[in-house]
């Protein structure tokens, strides 16, 4: 939570993007003026953990504050409520997270990186280190065969922003070759395609699906939160960009750099916004994306929650020529440019996405006499639950298929 009622000193904490940043200001309770703007500069305040109103005191977390640092890193500080005095309390590289105390004298600190494993310490409500408690032993794992993934930071399409992301290879990857890509993409605008950024020993099926001879992308593209208004008012007005352009350009960038990344074998696969993306790629950029998986996606927002469309399109508008603004958006709209091989998968049971979003994509294929392939399962709702891992191999079996070129075992079942 980022804003506290304060009723003791008749005050209250605001969070605002007023100035570009997220920040916190402080308001007179009675009268409602601004007294004070508390957190001030290029980073974004995340959660407000504590407020000591004795000591007048804000202890919060942040992301982006710290130079030559991952943006999404999350740190912990504490301020006073005049702005004055800020601390910054967890001084190791990583992504932390914080536990207090009881009595608020202590925190616990966990920090890791995507590729670095965790380590807690106990710190003083000051941050000094009182005493490492773990460190986090992955000895077994690494001998197991594990492979983190790989950060990497790229520009986006527009050149205005910097972008992260990571990348999956196959633990026997081979420079000397090349390897199809898969892009797995989540656009947002409210969450973003990579997660969590602290460590995490699995993320989904990504390196699995790396194993089968693939190079698996996940990157953060300008319109996800957690960074200035500006990066996330990017897309603002229109969802159906979903971070493509700075997909494509990423992946540009990264095959400069890794000569194996093979972008005449470029697939992507998403769920609900994600699919929603998927679909958009194949038919946006028929020319780049060449094989997509588009699970339980919102194709078209005239059709999905209005809570969700207006709030990152705006209202439904209609210019001159009677065409509303979120006709441009819908994945419909663009039936005919399909060259590549595309999976629509959807539960039948959807409450979240009903499947009529699908419905309205395959019947504009079949007037566009376009081939495609339709996966609907009769009793799922948004997620798979007991399908998922059908789902899952299917997911392989068309990737390998279709942008490996290679022929997948028969009815593979995963336990």
């Amino acid at each position: 939570m980022s804003w506290r009622f304060l009723p003791n000193s008749n005050e209250f904490i605001w969070y605002s993007q007023r100035d570009n940043w997220g920040h916190l200001y402080l308001y007179d309770l009675k009268t409602g003026k601004l007294k004070n703007q508390i957190t001030k500069g290029d980073f974004v305040v995340m959660n407000i953990i504590k407020v000591d109103e004795k000591k007048r005191l804000i202890y919060f977390t942040a992301n982006g504050r710290e130079a030559n640092n991952n943006p999404y890193f999350t740190h912990f500080y504490s301020i006073g409520f005049d702005g004055k005095n800020l601390k910054w309390l967890t001084p190791a590289v990583g992504d932390h997270s914080i536990s207090l105390s009881p009595d608020n004298k202590y925190f616990v600190d966990t920090y890791s990186q995507p590729d670095v494993a965790p380590v807690s310490v106990l710190r003083d409500i000051n941050g000094k280190q009182v005493v490492e408690l773990e460190k986090t032993d992955i000895s077994m794992l690494s001998a197991a065969g594990w492979k983190p993934p790989t950060p990497f930071t790229v520009k986006s399409a527009t050149g205005r922003f910097d972008l992260y992301g990571l990348m999956y290879g196959p633990t026997k990857l081979d420079a000397s070759k090349k390897y199809p890509v898969v892009v797995y993409i989540y656009p947002g605008p409210q969450a973003g395609s990579v997660g969590s950024w602290a460590f995490s020993p699995a993320r989904g099926d990504h390196q699995a699906l790396a194993e089968l001879g693939f190079v698996v992308v996940q990157l953060e593209g300008s319109c996800n939160p957690g960074r200035s208004k500006a990066f996330h008012d990017a897309c603002y007005g229109n969802m159906g960009e979903n971070t493509l352009p700075d997909h494509i350009e990423g992946l540009k960038q990264l095959a400069k750099k890794y000569p194996y990344l093979d972008l005449d074998k470029v697939g992507i696969w998403g769920h609900s916004g994600g699919g929603f993306a998927t679909a958009a790629a194949l038919l946006r950029y028929p020319d780049f994306f060449k094989v997509g998986v588009s699970q339980s996606g919102n194709h078209d927002n005239r059709n999905y929650e209005d809570d969700w469309g207006e709030r990152y399109i705006g209202l439904l508008t209609k210019d001159a020529n009677g065409k509303d603004n979120y006709e441009s958006q819908a994945n419909q709209t663009y039936a005919k440019n399909l060259k590549g091989k595309l999976l629509i998968a959807h539960g039948g049971m959807d409450d979240n996405v009903p499947p009529y979003n699908a419905y309205l994509l395959v019947d504009a294929l079949i007037k566009a006499n376009k081939d495609f392939d339709l996966l609907i399962f009769p009793n799922a709702r948004h997620g798979y639950g007991a399908d998922n891992n059908y789902m899952m191999r299917r997911r392989w079996d068309y990737f390998v298929k279709n942008l490996m070129g290679a022929e997948p075992p028969k009815e593979y079942l995963i336990k």
